[in-house]
């Protein structure tokens, strides 16, 4: 059995939409009504922290969605934090994925999580586990590809650091989908010197793995790299 789990939290309140506005990486302001999107709360390096599945049911309400190793650290982040808020977290329950084109929904009723894990990393949905947190920047996983980054919003956490990235440099490595033989790789291992592993799992006698890497390096080392989505093929780098 799969190891891994989500954790559904709800956020209700006068404050709740505030509050979040100054902690993830996507405009919550702006974010449509009873979609789920993936985003992030970063550390002040700018790195991601916490990875959760965000939605909108009014401007005080809000589904948070986190894998189960993270959901006791993101209830404490978010009620350290939200302390002085006019909102509440409520305790949290046990919610199952499904593939919403290069998005995840989720719900109470259970599905069948490995396969999810196939289908997110072949549509290039990278995730953040314990394992992986402030490992990488939203930028390296492609998160402003899937609608998990406005560049256009106000303050948050780390945002210094990735609205320098984007404005006035570019990640030197970022998100691909590989095809890999052997065993299967952890997330945040290495593969040879400049290729770490973020997500992966068994496939076709051996593995498939979103990989934060240099495309060189990805010639160098014995990987088959296959093709994302169209929405997660361009630059990652902004438009000049």
């Amino acid at each position: 059995m799969t190891s891994l789990a989500f954790t559904s939290f709800s956020l209700n309140g006068a404050e709740a939409q505030k509050f979040l506005q100054g902690q993830v990486t996507i405009n919550v302001e702006n974010l449509d009504l009873n979609i789920t999107r993936y985003t992030g709360i970063c550390s002040l390096k700018g790195r991601l922290q916490f990875g959760l599945w965000l939605t909108k049911i009014t401007a005080e309400s809000f589904e948070i969605v986190a894998t189960a190793d993270q959901a006791d650290a993101l209830a404490t982040h978010i009620k350290k934090y939200g302390a002085f808020s006019k909102m509440k977290l409520e305790a949290g329950t046990t919610v199952f994925p499904r593939i919403n084109g290069i998005h995840t929904d989720f719900a109470a009723s259970e599905s069948d999580i490995d396969a999810w894990q196939l289908q997110a990393i072949e549509t290039g949905q990278a995730w953040i586990t314990a394992e992986s947190a402030e490992v990488f920047q939203p930028q390296e996983l492609r998160l402003h590809q899937r609608e998990g980054v406005h560049y256009d919003k106000g303050c948050y956490l780390g945002q210094e650091v990735v609205a320098r990235l984007w404005f006035k440099a570019k990640p030197k490595q970022w998100l691909h989908l590989v095809l890999g033989g052997g065993e299967v790789p952890a997330p945040t291992t290495k593969l040879g010197n400049s290729i770490q592993v973020v997500n992966s799992i068994a496939s076709e006698g051996g593995f498939k793995a979103l990989v934060v890497a240099k495309p060189e390096a990805l010639a160098e080392f014995s990987l088959t790299v296959l093709d994302l989505p169209a929405a997660l093929n361009g630059d990652v780098a902004r438009p000049q």
